[in-house]
């Protein structure tokens, strides 16, 4: 996987282009604080389902050598299963890399 370095601000990003039909996407962050208003510490907090597509690849390959293009697009927020993405660290940011397959919804 190529991926070319770029500069912003005081983070730096990473470029990553997934291949077929897969997706790179951002968590959101979870929750710090119960509907009751109980503080949680980082450990007790589950890791949300929710994101935001970062980029997608050009689409799964089918049986005649076309490609399928992807429903999701780079700023859809997305709702995938919790089993399903790859956590990978790129840099100092966690990001997640998921087949199509695993999104379950856009939220809109």
């Amino acid at each position: 996987m190529s991926a070319t370095a770029t500069k912003k601000s005081t983070k730096s990003a990473l470029k990553l282009q997934p291949l077929g039909d897969r997706v790179v996407a951002r968590r959101e962050d979870s929750e710090t604080m119960t509907a009751g208003g109980i503080v949680l510490p980082d450990n007790a907090r589950e890791k949300p389902s929710r994101g935001v597509v970062i980029s997608v690849g050009e689409g799964r390959l089918l049986k005649d050598g076309t490609r399928a293009p992807l429903q999701v697009k780079p700023g859809d927020r997305i709702l995938f299963t919790s089993y399903g993405p790859d956590d990978i660290k790129v840099g100092d940011e966690e990001l997640l890399l998921m087949r199509e397959d695993d999104i379950l919804a856009i939220l809109n």
